[in-house]
């Protein structure tokens, strides 16, 4: 069958998590790092926004399954309460910090760090761009003209909701997502870390 767009249902989790351990290297395949724990990454990427906001997942599904997704929240800030208050505390009860020097973990380890100590970094005007959104294709459905549409379609839900604008982060290594963004119509607004944050106005 042709790839389609719709909402996430009950039981598309791991399929999900699947899909952002397979883009977890700033785009590209990430299970050579994270075999140790392939849902690691999933913890903070996937599980909570399906938790806090399911009307804002969208999956793309061929013959093969689950093979994409795009994941909103409308209020930032109220995510990031939620996070705090209800999805960290059972990380950080069951998977400790790391200990020792930073520069020897691994990139698991390096996750579960980001577990104790989150970043909650929103580009500011915060009241222009309050809504943020990602997204994550397996490789077999890139070039196909879905991750415009599947924007699109989650851009204008959050339109429908009252958002007045909407931001997202990447990667300062991932050329082509930037360059994806940029036509979509984003526009960079500042950077942070090893992250590009960029903004568009509904």
């Amino acid at each position: 069958m042709t790839a389609v767009i719709r909402d996430f249902h009950s039981g598309d989790e791991q399929a999900a998590n699947h899909i952002c351990l397979k883009t977890g290297d700033h785009g590209k395949d990430g299970t050579p790092f994270y075999k140790e724990d392939p849902d690691v990454l999933g913890r903070i990427y996937v599980a909570p926004y399906l938790k806090f906001s399911p009307e804002l997942a969208l999956m793309v599904e061929d013959e093969e399954g689950v093979c994409g997704y795009s994941l909103a929240t409308l209020d930032s800030h109220q995510f990031f309460e939620f996070y705090e208050q209800e999805h960290r505390p059972a990380l950080c009860l069951q998977f400790p910090d790391p200990t020792g020097d930073p520069s020897t973990w691994t990139r698991v380890q390096q996750v579960y760090h980001d577990y104790h100590a989150p970043d909650y970094f929103c580009p500011e005007p915060y009241e222009q761009y309050p809504s943020h959104l990602h997204i994550d294709f397996l490789e077999r459905v890139r070039g196909q003209g879905l991750g415009r549409k599947i924007i699109e379609q989650l851009l204008e839900r959050l339109r429908s909701m009252g958002s007045p604008g909407v931001h997202l982060g990447l990667s300062k290594i991932n050329e082509p997502a930037y360059a994806f963004y940029l036509a979509l119509g984003f526009q960079e607004l500042t950077r942070h870390g090893n992250c590009i944050y960029m903004g568009m106005k509904l």
